[in-house]
């Protein structure tokens, strides 16, 4: 339905003094803390998680060395979806309006529509991550307790007991980062880098992080999470969080958070021969998730 002069009948007033409602200040790309973005050119993207071999045994004096076996582990695909907004405005209304050009200001609305729902998916694959409903390639949800692995072990990447931030919470959840293993159960080095935070969180984080000594206690100690360089990204405040208690810490681990580009941005106007409507649309396609769960450990709070 074309946006009529009925629906604009204050802007075609004389005396007006201001517009208003579509100068809201915006938050930045907070999904580019999060995912490494790539192009893709099919209707879907796959990535197959392989196993390598187990630790090396002793070879006795005249025996046969052991052969191992390497496999597939589990694929993780990316769907890309389309996402599409478009306005139309009729042109009476065009033509009477007496203060700015309708198109250029409703543009702008467009393109802050198309930014918030890429926000909010990007910030879903986190917002569903203790969610079994939405599983990745090895069929667990982003975060969970028991991983499959090739070996028939579990990999942790969650506490056994949820909690909320704290310095204790932080400091096993680094701990339990450290004690990752890969498809065989061989030792990866995987470390934090940055935690990602709703904003509800942000005032405990900056104590966690940047104070010098020990938060919260009268002790002389000194802050060791600070002191030993760990988290060396600090801490980013993720706007689309839905959880305000839930903590993730994302680590260096290769793989982890995509966000593949199937079709950049792109928009279109047009005029319609029997209305005379001006029709504008905007239009991208993209996917969001994960391959390796191990880019992240997560708390959903206690």
């Amino acid at each position: 339905m074309a946006i009529s002069r009925a629906q604009l009948a204050k802007e075609l007033e004389p005396g007006l003094n201001a517009l208003f409602g579509l100068e809201y200040a915006r938050y930045e790309d907070e999904s580019a803390e999060i995912y490494d973005t790539e192009s893709s050119e099919r209707a879907f993207e796959e990535e197959v998680m392989l196993s390598g071999f187990g630790s090396a045994p002793v070879k006795q004096e005249g025996s046969a060395v052991t052969f191992d076996d390497a496999q597939e582990a589990y694929t993780a695909r990316y769907t890309h979806e389309t996402i599409a907004l478009a306005f139309s405005i009729t042109e009476e209304a065009i033509e009477d309006n007496l203060y700015d050009r309708l198109a250029s200001r409703y543009t702008k609305a467009l393109a802050r529509s198309m930014a918030n729902t890429k926000q909010v998916k990007a910030a879903a694959v986190l917002n569903n991550a203790f969610d079994s409903n939405f599983a990745g390639g090895d069929g667990k949800e982003l975060c969970a307790t028991d991983h499959p692995l090739v070996n028939n072990g579990t990999l942790r990447n969650e506490p056994s007991t949820d909690a909320d931030l704290n310095e204790t919470s932080l400091e096993n959840a680094l701990i339990d980062i450290a004690a990752f293993v890969d498809e065989r159960g061989l030792k990866v080095s995987v470390r934090g880098q940055k935690l990602i935070i709703p904003p509800n969180l942000q005032f405990v984080a900056d104590r966690l992080l940047e104070s010098t000594l020990r938060p919260g206690t009268a002790d002389n100690d000194v802050n060791a999470m600070r002191n030993m360089g760990m988290l060396p990204q600090g801490y980013v405040v993720n706007h689309y969080l839905t959880d305000t208690d839930a903590f993730f810490i994302k680590t260096d681990a290769p793989r982890g958070f995509v966000h593949f580009e199937r079709m950049p941005m792109s928009t279109k106007m047009e005029g319609d021969f029997d209305t005379g409507n001006v029709r504008f649309k905007a239009r991208e396609r993209y996917s969001f998730g994960f391959s390796d769960p191990r880019c992240v450990y997560g708390s959903k709070g206690a």
